[in-house]
């Protein structure tokens, strides 16, 4: 594949598109969403709708003839509004289509398995389901074209201006509403309903407070938080010394190599130092650093070739690696896979020495003489893995979060080839009796530790304890799949299935200073936080059953170094945000929202086959023309390598 596709650059908004009346001929090119001036039509084009109103004046000069409702009619229907679905995904015939001009809204309680997504809906069935007190959920019911639960999946984006809003239900849709009024009502309701179907409980200030605490209301009401800090953050940003190459707004991915896998790639352990390697069912497959990306050298690790200290065959050859951990300077790697396929958990680790290619033992998870779990290991902290003489990692299971040491209690290293079953040493750590449900973890540059559980909290911990967390985050009702932190402990990106969460740890404690929620308890004064989300359009092509995976920052080690930018992926999707941009309360994405602030710029790099993974290389492979280091895109057989240049 060549150079990278976007539906959108890093810093613009939607991809342009069109209404018209379903089954009309009438056709109109390239109509923006939201920034209409931005059209890239053609003179040889008819002149561009710049927004639905436009489309509606444009069909109301053509005097086409349409079925209308008498006056009767329209006055028996309540929360009427004007139905759009979009055709054509993002092609170049891609349009906004009117389903109906004239149609009526309703939110609906039902207990009802079938149809809520993608199912049939019968008119009979309205009236014993609406407005139903007993168990059951939300959905939302708009003439009998839409039936949709009231969750994320649905993507629901605003538009103030226009009072609209786009959504996905085995399609993509636009409602737009007939007065401000009755766009707020809906947005009133629409809110309510999301808060009862996340949380369970009847959408009020008190259950508001239940769920959230006090101190973390304005998540609840956005309008309420302070945001002081991002702007702080924004200023502390563009005066950072060593930010060489300035941030620009308009920047280019474009493929510099692409590698075919040895093997089926699992996952990606990047190096900061002269090597990158690929794990694969069978093998690691190692890959030179280059200033423009990773490319092979041929050397070739097979698990089955490899024999273990005296002379037995390694257990690594009958599983498949699910993590792979570089330490020591990158001369060895931790290989982690699950017990059995059903779950994550694993019983012990492998550690393999790169510079021979041999495994060097098998190490077992246990605690007071008893076999344990985990569920992933990261390093002690952001540059652990460049320490040549590491010998400690973290360890986090469903709940105990923990410091394992491969020396003796004694801080002796182990003899390896006496031992008969190497343990490794719980050197510090909790074991909770309550269920955390922790699901991901990530450290700090300073070794601080941050937490993501299946009910959406992101718990903080301080380098020095884990037994009780400093700063604990609600969340917002989503399981945190995969999470990741800045180098400085500033920022907090978490993954869920539909959206990404940007987090500020940032407070001010009562002596007037600067801290971080790693380091003490952050009070009322909390931000809000940011929302990194597809748009309707992009949720709907990457497939209703494919997740974000995996968000991460652009990779420093260096304190006063600031990451640039923020990727995830997302089926056969890679996404890239720009850190700075989504940083930006000025940005022309935030102004006609409503809500918490979701910033929907970004660029995609699509690929023919699912990702496995997408990274940044460490920063000092950025070069000089280049505001960052390599993106790598790793599917299940190839890897590519994409460098970011700037638009000139």
């Amino acid at each position: 594949m060549g150079a990278a596709h976007s539906h959108g650059d890093l810093e613009l908004s939607d991809s342009d598109s069109e209404y018209q009346e379903e089954g009309e001929e009438a056709s109109y090119n390239d109509a923006t969403e939201e920034t209409p001036e931005k059209s890239s039509s053609t003179d040889r084009r008819p002149r561009t709708p710049s927004s639905v109103d436009d489309v509606e004046a444009r069909l109301r000069a053509l005097k086409l003839k349409y079925p209308t409702a008498s006056k009767n009619q329209k006055s028996n229907l309540q929360n009427e509004v004007k139905l759009y679905v979009h055709h054509g995904a993002n092609t170049a015939k891609a349009k906004w289509v009117c389903s109906e001009k004239l149609a009526s809204y309703s939110f609906l309680k039902t207990s009802k398995v079938g149809g809520v997504r993608g199912g049939e809906d019968d008119d009979g069935e309205e009236e014993s389901e609406s407005e139903s007190e007993g168990e059951g959920w939300w959905v939302l019911k708009v003439s009998s074209k839409v039936r949709v639960k009231v969750d994320d999946e649905m993507q629901l984006k605003t538009f103030k201006d226009q009072r609209r809003v786009d959504f996905v239900d085995r399609g993509v849709w636009a409602m737009k509403f007939f007065s401000d009024e009755d766009y707020q009502v809906f947005l009133g309701k629409y809110r309510d309903c999301l808060f009862e179907n996340t949380y369970g409980y009847e959408a009020n200030e008190a259950n508001q407070v239940k769920v959230y605490g006090k101190d973390f209301i304005g998540w609840a009401n956005p309008e309420k938080a302070d945001d002081s800090m991002w702007e702080d953050a924004e200023d502390s940003f563009s005066r950072s010394p060593q930010t060489v190459t300035p941030v620009r707004r308009n920047q280019d991915l474009t493929q510099e190599f692409e590698e075919v896998a040895n093997d089926g790639i699992q996952s990606l352990a990047l190096g900061a130092l002269d090597n990158s390697f690929l794990v694969g069912d069978s093998g690691i497959q190692v890959v030179k650093n280059f200033s423009h990306g990773i490319q092979g050298k041929g050397v070739y690790v097979n698990f089955g070739r490899e024999q273990q200290r005296g002379g037995g065959g390694s257990s690594l050859a009958h599983s498949t690696p699910k993590k792979a951990l570089l330490m020591r300077a990158e001369t060895n790697m931790l290989l982690m896979s699950p017990s059995n396929d059903a779950k994550p958990h694993s019983r012990g680790l492998h550690q393999l020495d790169l510079e021979t290619g041999k495994v060097v033992t098998e190490w077992k998870f246990e605690k007071d003489g008893t076999d344990i779990t985990m569920r992933d290991i990261v390093n002690d902290s952001k540059g652990a893995q460049l320490d040549p003489s590491g010998s400690t990692f973290l360890g986090l299971d469903d709940n105990r979060l923990c410091r394992w040491d491969m020396r003796d209690r004694h801080g002796i290293v182990q003899d390896l080839v006496t031992s008969s079953a190497p343990v490794l040493n719980w050197a510090q750590g909790h074991q909770f009796t309550r269920g955390t449900n922790f699901r991901c973890f990530a450290s700090t540059g300073d070794g601080s530790i941050v937490v993501g559980s299946l009910d959406g909290k992101i718990r903080l911990y301080s380098s020095s304890s884990m037994r009780q967390a400093k700063t604990a985050f609600p969340g917002l009702g989503s399981p945190i799949t995969h999470v990741d932190v800045t180098y400085d402990g500033k920022w907090i990106l978490g993954t869920t299935d539909t959206y990404l969460i940007l987090i500020c740890t940032l407070f001010t404690d009562k002596d007037g200073k600067t801290k971080t929620g790693f380091s003490g308890r952050m009070g009322n004064r909390i931000a809000a936080p940011r929302l990194l989300k597809l748009t309707p359009l992009d949720a709907h092509s990457a497939g209703a059953t494919n997740r974000f995976r995996n968000a991460q920052f652009s990779w420093v080690t260096e304190n006063g170094k600031q990451e640039r930018h923020l990727v995830a992926t997302v089926g056969k999707f890679s996404v890239v945000w720009n850190f700075q941009q989504v940083k930006d309360s000025s940005h022309e994405c935030y102004l006609n929202q409503e809500g918490l602030k979701s910033c929907y710029c970004y660029k995609i790099v699509p690929k023919n086959d699912s990702i496995v993974e997408s990274r940044f290389m460490h920063d000092k492979f950025a070069v000089s023309d280049s505001p960052e280091a390599p993106l790598v895109i790793a599917t299940n057989l190839k890897v590519s390598s994409f460098s970011v240049s700037s638009r000139r």
